[in-house]
C-alpha cells in the first residue's frame, strides 16, 4: 500500500471512529480516543528511531484504551479506579516489550530501530529492566482491591499474587538466562498474565 493511501486510510478510519465515539458514548471518550492517537502516531512512533525510551512513551497510548471505556461508560475519569487500570497496563506492557524486543533483536536492528535489546547487546540491562518491571506491576496490580478503588475483593488479589508471582519468576528467568527462549517463555506468560488478571477484575468486581 502506498505511503499516501496508508495515511489516508488511517485519518479517514480514526475521523469515522472519533465520530462514533462521540456520538455514541461522548465527548470524554472520543477526547481520551484522540490523545491515545496523538500520542502514539506523532510521538511515540517518531520517537521509534530515535531512542530506546521510545517504549515507555508508547506504553502510555497503549495503556488508554480503558480510560476510553471507563469515560464512555461513566462519563467521567475524575476516580481512581480508571487510573488504576491504566497504570496495570502501562507497567504490564514493559516487560512484554523487552521480551519481544529481545526475541526480534535482529530484525529490529536491520529496521534501524534502537530498541534497548539492540543497543543492549548482551541483554543484561533489558534482563534486569524485565526483573523490575515485573516486580513493580505486583502491587500495581494489587490497586483495585485497595480502599481507595474498592473494585475488586480477595479473589482478586490472590489471583493477582499468584499471576504477579509467575510473571516475576519468568522474568528472572530470562535475565538469568538471555536466550530466545526465554524471551518467548516471558512474551507468553505476559501474553496470560493480561486477560487473566482482567477475567479476575470482572468475576470478583464489588
Amino acid at each position: 500500500m502506498p505511503v499516501g493511501e496508508a495515511i489516508a486510510l488511517a485519518v479517514g478510519l480514526t475521523g469515522i471512529g472519533l465520530a462514533v465515539l462521540w456520538v455514541g458514548s461522548g465527548i470524554l471518550a472520543a477526547l481520551v480516543a484522540l490523545a491515545t492517537f496523538l500520542s502514539y502516531a506523532f510521538v511515540y512512533t517518531p520517537l521509534k528511531r530515535i531512542t530506546s525510551l521510545s517504549t515507555i512513551v508508547g506504553a502510555i497510548p497503549g495503556a488508554l484504551p480503558p480510560l476510553i471505556g471507563w469515560a464512555a461508560a461513566r462519563g467521567t475519569l475524575l476516580e481512581p479506579a480508571p487510573w488504576a487500570l491504566f497504570f496495570i497496563g502501562f507497567v504490564w506492557q514493559l516487560p512484554h516489550i523487552l521480551a519481544v524486543g529481545w526475541m526480534y533483536r535482529d530484525d529490529y536492528a536491520r529496521a534501524g530501530l534502537p530498541l534497548l535489546a539492540v543497543v543492549d547487546t548482551t541483554g543484561a540491562v533489558s534482563g534486569r529492566q524485565a526483573v523490575l518491571w515485573a516486580a513493580a506491576l505486583i502491587p500495581i496490580s494489587f490497586l483495585p482491591s485497595t480502599p481507595l478503588v474498592h473494585l475488586t475483593g480477595l479473589l482478586y488479589f490472590t489471583g493477582a499474587v499468584v499471576l504477579g508471582g509467575v510473571q516475576f519468576w519468568m522474568a528472572v528467568q530470562f535475565a538469568r538466562q538471555r536466550t530466545p527462549a526465554r524471551a518467548r517463555q516471558l512474551f507468553y506468560t505476559t501474553l496470560l498474565y493480561l486477560p487473566l488478571l482482567w477475567f479476575l477484575m470482572v468475576a470478583n468486581r464489588q
